[in-house]
Formats: structure tokens, sequence, C-alpha cells
């Protein structure tokens, strides 16, 4: 069973943990808190952030093509890239005809668009960079992405909030369901960490205030939690039919077996107050795995670190998931990359199962009284798993569940 459907052949991932795959791994796994004090939010009612660490986006772009491109396209093609090498696939080498690109964003180029904003209001019409829109349009990631790889299959960009990187990987696993790709390079790129995105959402209530203690800002299920803290990142999952790996001897890390998807219809940004919709966005994943639920063994939770989320989202779990699976959430120790979150947690969620390993909830010191739910918090905790859920929901309704079983 677990060799047949989609697998996941290749990763990559840029984050505020550091850039790559086993830098995440390795900083999500340790429990370290990326969130420090950020220049650029300076004198604003939340002045911190998680940032990506010692990105040089010339490296992976070149110096002449910095010029039209956003900082969300260059966080994704970075992941794009480290994710087609380590799925042993070589873009000089394959039928670009036959390889899509879907990469979610909850907000593409919004540092373009405030830079050039800012140009306008400074310099008059003739400071504006002709760059500016191509560079801040949402489809740019993916394009990027596909002519950097010469990827010439179907290329689109999902926006569905912060459930927009998982279903990103959800409509990847459709298109190779469907034989309209053989590969597909699908994930999330956001990097909104701006001054006016930052306002918005502190405007809103949702953003943590502890400007004092920045690091131990986003806490996730802890019942001192106060918001969550904005991050930035780019992730990717490789996708291939998993004969079609086997063919040519990949070693695939896990099987994406089956993808929910939903709408609550119910709010523009609070979600439904029983989870209705992420209840049936988890029970299609499970359905499509051919999985009860008291099979899942472990849940990569959305946990945005806000009250309201990280109650409902408990809820749902005990609700569905009484057996209590453990327990935890990314955004501790990455704060919540937006639309990138739901890809980022995805490939989390594809080495806890390689390594056996469940990372701690950074910052989780008391959990909320009134969850019923086995968090894992303070330690990483080895744990044999054959079927883990992540979890990824977004303004407007958005629900998206992946559901992963280990390649054997």
């Amino acid at each position: 069973m677990t060799r047949t459907g989609v697998a996941v052949t290749g990763l990559g991932m840029v984050t505020p943990a550091g850039v790559g795959a086993e830098a995440t791994w390795e900083g999500v796994r340790d429990g370290r808190p990326a969130a420090s004090t950020d220049p650029r939010l300076a004198g604003l009612p939340v002045d911190f952030s998680c940032r990506v660490p010692g990105f040089d986006p010339g490296a992976y772009l070149g110096r002449r093509a910095l010029w039209r491109t956003d900082r969300c396209s260059q966080l994704a093609v970075a992941a794009a890239r480290e994710g087609v090498r380590d799925a042993g696939l070589d873009p000089g080498g394959w039928d670009g005809g036959r390889v899509g690109v879907v990469v979610g964003t909850c907000f593409g180029g919004q540092l373009a668009c405030e830079d050039g904003h800012r140009d306008l209001l400074r310099d008059g019409h003739e400071g504006v960079s002709p760059a500016l829109v191509p560079k801040m349009i949402p489809n740019m990631p993916a394009a990027e992405v596909s002519m950097d790889l010469k990827a010439r299959g179907m290329s689109l960009s999902v926006s569905t909030a912060c459930a927009s990187g998982a279903g990103a990987i959800a409509l990847g696993r459709s298109l190779l369901l469907s034989g309209a790709c053989d590969v597909v390079v699908a994930g999330g790129a956001d990097a909104a960490v701006t001054p006016l995105i930052a306002v918005g959402f502190q405007r809103m209530g949702t953003l943590s205030g502890r400007r004092d203690d920045p690091a131990a800002a986003s806490r996730p299920f802890d019942a001192a939690r106060d918001g969550f803290v904005l991050g930035e990142a780019a992730a990717v999952l490789v996708l291939e039919r998993a004969d079609d790996a086997r063919r040519r001897g990949a070693v695939p890390r896990a099987v994406l077996a089956g993808c929910g998807s939903t709408s609550d219809a119910y709010h523009v940004t609070a979600p439904h107050p029983e989870h209705l919709g992420a209840e049936a966005a988890l029970r299609a994943a499970l359905a499509e795995a051919g999985a009860a639920p008291r099979e899942v063994d472990h849940v990569n939770a959305h946990g945005t670190s806000t009250r309201i989320n990280d109650s409902t989202e408990a809820a749902l779990l005990a609700r569905v998931l009484p057996h209590a699976p453990s327990v935890t959430s990314a955004k501790g120790a990455l704060g919540h990359c937006l639309g990138a979150g739901g890809a980022v947690e995805a490939a989390l969620t594809v080495l806890t199962l390689q390594h056996r390993l469940v990372p701690p909830t950074a910052n989780l010191e008391t959990a909320d009284p009134a969850f019923e739910l086995d968090l894992v918090h303070k330690a990483p905790r080895e744990q044999e798993i054959g079927l883990a859920v992540s979890n990824a929901f977004g303004f407007g309704g958005h629900n998206e569940v992946l559901a992963f079983r280990p390649w054997s």
C-alpha cells in the first residue's frame, strides 16, 4: 500500500531556522525560536519577526536577475532548486513539458509593492521601477521557478491565505494522478514581513505583543499565548507517481497518501466555531488515504498561537482523534510564515516520519488546561509513525489537510 499513489521524492526549504531542509529540521527539532527585533519594523507597535538568516538571493538567481524579482520569488527559487536536487532530478535532462509547478502564496510580491509606493511618493512616477508589476503579481513565484527549472508543464499560483502552501501540494498531487504531469514541484512562498502587513495584522489583534521577549512570543497551545509572530519562508515538495519514482531508482522520503480541501463558508477571518469545515477536510484526507481516524499517530497542527485558532483546532482534534495522537506546531520556532506555512509544515511532517522523531512545540511552557491533547514540548520525542496529518487553515475559511505515510 505504501508504494502506490504519490511519492515525495525531494524537499527544499528556506525558513527562519536557516537555508536548507537540514538547517530547518535542526532548528525546529531543537526547539529554537527564530523571532528577534526587526529593524525594518522599527517604531511600529510590533517590531519583531522571524526572518530567513544568511540568505543571498544573488547566489541563486544571479545579480542581473535581482532587479526583476521580489524576495518571495527569490525564496521560492532557492527552495525549488534544493528540492529538485534532493529528488535526484536534473532539469537539464528531464522532459520539461511534463514537469508542473504549483506555488502557493498569500501576498506574493508585497515587499516590491510597498517599496514601489514609497518610491512613487518620494521621487514621482519616474522613480518607480519598470519591473514593479512583474515583481509584485502573485503568479511570479511559480513563474520564476518554472523559468529557472525549465519546467514547461502547467504552472499555477494558489492563493488561499495561510492554507496556500498546503493547497498547492494538494493540487500538485491531483495533477499527477490525472496524468497531466509526471513531476510536480509544489509548495509555498511568502516574504511579507513588511511595515504595512505588520500593522495590518497588529490592528486586527492577531500578533503577539511581547516586545520585551520576542523569542518567547510565539507559543502555540500555551495558556499564555497572545498572538502569532510574522515570518517569511519558502518550501517545496517534489512529487512523482510512486511507480515512476521506483522505475527511476529513487528512494522517496514519504508517500502523500491523501488530501482534504474544504471551505467554512462562514466568516472572513474567524474559523467556524465548531471547525466543521476543517473536520470535513481531515476526514476527506483520511478517506483518500484509506485510513480511519484511530490510525493517525501524529498531527502537525496549524497551531498559530492565537487564542481562537488554537482553541478551535484543539477541540477539533480532541473530537475527531480522541485516542490523542502526538501533536506539535512548528510556529513556536518559525513564526507564522503565511502562505508558505502549510508547505513548510508538510515538509517537516515528512522529516518527522523519516527521523521517527517529533519536534517539540517551542515556547510551550504550560499547556492551556482546556486542551485534551498530547502536546510534544520541551524536547523532541522518538515515535514510530504509520500515518501523520498536517493541518493548514486560512482566512476566508480555507481548510487543507495532508496525510502522509512512511515509504517502506
